[in-house]
């Protein structure tokens, strides 16, 4: 992944460009809890640029945990069946300096999944703590029924909203080659 090779050079260059910000003043950043959430059709670049962002983060020395939310929860779950800490679990996901987590809006909501989720956020809100997150979902109402409305207002205070539009570059890529 680079900021100077396909699919980044492919991407809307003010979003590259603000990610490119983001990433030249990773340090400051992260101090300043400041995080940025990428949202927009599948197969746009969100986890691209996403992955830049820990990869930034991670060769600035700082400890970064990169989920996806489907597999968050799992690991959640796992810890309350091996009777592992929730605690310690949701500790250790406020600690790292950055949190990457992709594909929020692909899992199941329910009551658990949604306090669960909250609670890392607002965890990281409280602490001051970056997070970099990934979305399908563009119209706000509808992340809001999805993760709820406080979660959404924590993520809005804490993280600069990119916008990625257009086309799956897969598909396109798999059309390409065909």
């Amino acid at each position: 992944v680079s900021f100077d090779r396909p699919p980044v050079t492919e991407i809307d260059r003010h979003v590259v460009a603000a990610t490119r910000h983001y990433v030249e003043t990773i340090a400051e950043q992260l101090e300043n809890g400041r995080g940025l959430w990428f949202m927009g059709p599948v197969g746009t670049g969100k986890t691209t640029l996403a992955m830049l962002v820990s990869k930034a983060a991670l060769k600035a020395g700082r400890s970064v945990a990169v989920y996806s939310l489907p597999r968050l929860l799992n690991e959640i779950r796992d810890a309350h069946r091996a009777e592992r800490s929730h605690i310690d679990l949701l500790d250790r996901l406020t600690a790292v300096d950055l949190l990457h987590i992709d594909d929020v809006g692909a899992e199941r909501t329910n009551e658990w999944v949604l306090e669960e989720l909250y609670s890392i956020v607002n965890a990281r809100y409280e602490e001051q703590r970056a997070i970099v997150l990934t979305t399908n979902i563009l119209d706000r109402e509808a992340l809001c029924e999805q993760i709820t409305e406080r979660t959404v207002s924590r993520l809005t205070e804490m993280c600069d909203e990119l916008p990625l539009l257009g086309e799956d570059r897969r598909l396109e890529l798999r059309f390409a080659q065909a």
